[in-house]
C-alpha cells in the first residue's frame, strides 16, 4: 500500500533507486548482526527531509516485495524502530502480510516471534550472500 499523495509513476522509480541503496547498505552491515534504526539508516544514506522516514519506508516495502518474490529472508528485518523497543514499525508486518509471509497478530506474541525468526534468517542468509547486490536479488 503506497502512502496517500504518492503517485505510482514518480514514486516507483525513486523508491526502486532508494531500495537498491538501502539493500546495498544493509548487505554491508549485516555482518555486525545488529539491527539499525530507521533514523540511523536514513542518516547513513544521507536522506534529507521532507518525509525522510516515509521515503525509507517505501523503499523497505520494495525490498520486502522483492525478497518475498525470490523466497529470500526479508532483509528489511534488519531495520527497527527505536520507539517500538527493537521491533520494526507496523508497516513491516503489514507488508509482510500482503506478500504472504506473516498471518499473525503483530500486537500479540506472534509479531515479535515472527520478527525474531525473520531477523535471524535474514542475518544468516544475507551474511552468506555475496556483497554483489545484483547476484543476491
Amino acid at each position: 500500500m503506497r502512502p496517500v499523495g504518492f503517485s505510482d509513476n514518480a514514486a516507483t522509480g525513486t523508491a526502486s533507486t532508494l531500495a537498491l541503496r538501502v539493500r546495498t547498505h544493509l548487505c554491508q552491515i549485516v555482518c555486525y548482526a545488529t539491527p539499525i534504526t530507521y533514523q540511523a539508516l536514513a542518516k547513513a544514506l544521507g536522506l534529507a527531509p521532507p518525509n525522510t522516514i516515509l521515503q525509507l519506508t517505501v523503499a523497505l516495502e520494495c525490498l520486502i516485495e522483492e525478497d518475498a518474490a525470490t523466497a529470500h529472508p526479508l532483509i528489511a528485518a534488519l531495520v527497527v524502530s527505536k520507539a517500538r523497543g527493537g521491533l520494526p514499525a507496523p508497516g513491516f508486518f503489514d507488508c509482510a502480510r500482503r506478500v504472504g509471509r506473516f498471518d499473525g497478530d503483530p500486537s500479540g506474541s506472534e509479531g515479535p516471534a515472527f520478527y525474531v525468526a525473520e531477523y535471524d534468517a535474514a542475518v544468516e542468509f544475507w551474511r552468506a550472500t555475496p556483497k554483489n547486490v545484483e547476484a543476491a536479488s
